[in-house]
């Protein structure tokens, strides 16, 4: 197991009509991801860009599109993520919200990715 820092991103395609559940889930896992001692940075969506901005690299870079929440949280290490991981499933509010998400998640799909500092 790994003593490094444990960072991960989830990349959430949205449903815009399922804004207020979308809300209603992302306070959720905030509150059990800081609960049970990590730290979560927050849930971002997609806005549009300011007016007259370009990418960087015209032909390489492109604009994402506009279905897409991040969130971004951290543990200090591996064994506290799956101490996070087996807390969360067994709290009352994490119970709750498995049942009340699991069938019908206010998000189409979404990607995980654990990453690790570069520089």
């Amino acid at each position: 197991m790994s003593t490094s820092p444990v960072i991960c991103e989830v990349r959430y395609f949205i449903d815009q009509n399922a804004m207020d559940e979308f809300k209603a889930y992302a306070r959720t896992w905030m509150m059990l991801i800081e609960r049970y001692g990590g730290t979560h940075y927050g849930y971002f969506i997609s806005r549009e860009g300011p007016a007259g901005s370009a990418v960087s690299f015209p032909g390489m870079g492109r604009d994402g599109a506009s279905d897409i929440a991040i969130a971004r949280f951290t543990f200090p290490d591996d064994a506290a993520y799956f101490r996070y991981r087996e807390e969360a499933a067994r709290d009352a509010d994490g119970v709750e919200a498995n049942s009340r998400y699991g069938n019908n998640p206010p998000f189409r799909s979404y990607e995980r990715v654990f990453l690790e500092r570069l520089l």
